[in-house]
């Protein structure tokens, strides 16, 4: 992939972490910014597989309320909420 396409994805991606939903646009675009290119390539799958995921039901998780059922969304969840409060979520 060249260097304007893999611009063009990431633009993309962050245009799709972009939510309407404070809560989840606190966590989601910082992240993306600061922490997504050090994820190795099955997390950056999982992050995009997160972003797929309705609003309603990805703020259940990030709010705690619930963890997700599937293990690659509740690994890449876990993985930011780690990011803003390490000791507090499990999995």
């Amino acid at each position: 992939m060249s260097e304007t396409e893999q611009s063009i994805g990431f633009k993309r991606l962050k245009w799709h972490c972009r939510r309407g939903m404070l809560e989840l646009d606190v966590l989601l675009e910082p992240f993306l910014e600061e922490e997504f290119e050090k994820l190795d390539e099955e997390d950056k799958r999982r992050f995009y597989k997160l972003i797929q995921v309705e609003d309603q039901e990805m703020f259940v998780w990030f709010m705690q309320r619930e963890v997700p059922s599937d293990p690659d969304l509740a690994r890449i969840v876990k993985i930011i909420l780690d990011r803003v409060q390490p000791e507090n979520y499990k999995a």
